[in-house]
């Protein structure tokens, strides 16, 4: 079944969470109904992509708005494609929100127990990652590109997880919209790095299109990567939504040839009223 469900132009939310949970914000934004201009249009919340900066602050501003979580509310990362994990209490409360130099360095996923605190990535084709556990409300997301990914982010979040004392076998996971296989042609110089963390995968989530060409899974991958970190798999959920080929709804790095603005993934819990 498919995780994401449209809230309104603007953004998806992940409706299993939101229905049970009701003071949970999990979802990801579209491409529609901001004010950025040109190859931004319109929703653009990338910081760092040379969007203008006065469009950029009133895009996230709209979508604080439409969320019921202010910015001086949300925190940021600057996204490297590595593997670390920020853990983040109502301390953080701001950073990287509307100023791209106050972003976490070199993190590309956060985790919190944390209430009034949204914890927020930029994407234009790579995976978000979403993480839930119930009975404590920890929460992750995390940022995973082909690098990250075969860094092991996935993994790493669930040892993040692991080491505080969390049992994996309770911790949910949902894969958003990213790039999919269809749409995404690599290397052997990353299939490569695929293949050596995926030694006891029968069914690979690749395949060859001619020499030196293949089309490659990330979902699928990521996937893999949760199951054999001790996410099991009946708690994991993948989109159908691919970034290219849903052009209405979203920007893509590779779609539109590196020139393109940035969705958000973000989850927070309200502090209870």
């Amino acid at each position: 079944m498919e995780p994401f469900s449209l809230r309104n132009k603007e953004y998806f939310v992940i409706k299993e969470w939101t229905d049970r949970f009701p003071n949970i914000t999990a979802g990801f934004t579209t491409k529609i109904g901001g004010c950025s201009q040109n190859e931004f249009n319109a929703l653009n919340v990338g910081l760092h992509v040379n969007d203008s900066y006065e469009a950029v602050s009133q895009n996230r501003k709209h979508v604080a708005g439409l969320l019921g979580f202010s910015p001086d509310k949300w925190v940021g990362a600057e996204q490297s494609h590595e593997v670390r994990i920020q853990k983040i209490s109502k301390d953080d409360q701001g950073k990287g929100a509307l100023v791209y130099e106050d972003s976490f360095p070199g993190t590309d996923g956060f985790f919190t127990y944390d209430k009034d605190v949204l914890l927020t990535l930029c994407y234009a084709d790579c995976v978000p990652l979403y993480f839930l556990h119930e009975k404590t409300g920890a929460i992750g997301i995390a940022h995973a590109g082909w690098k990250g990914t075969v860094g092991g982010i996935g993994r790493e979040m669930a040892k993040f997880y692991s080491n505080e004392g969390i049992d994996l076998g309770e911790v949910r996971a949902v894969i958003g919209p990213s790039i999919c296989k269809n749409c995404y042609i690599v290397d052997d110089r990353v299939i490569s790095k695929v293949q050596k963390i995926l030694e006891d995968v029968e069914i690979k989530p690749y395949n060859l299109i001619n020499d030196n060409q293949y089309h490659l899974d990330l979902k699928e991958l990521n996937k893999q990567i949760l199951l054999s970190a001790g996410i099991l798999e009946a708690n994991i959920t993948i989109t159908e939504y691919c970034t290219s080929c849903h052009q209405d709804y979203f920007f893509s790095h590779r779609r539109d040839k590196g020139r393109t603005g940035r969705m958000m993934s973000f989850i927070g819990w309200k502090e209870e009223v």
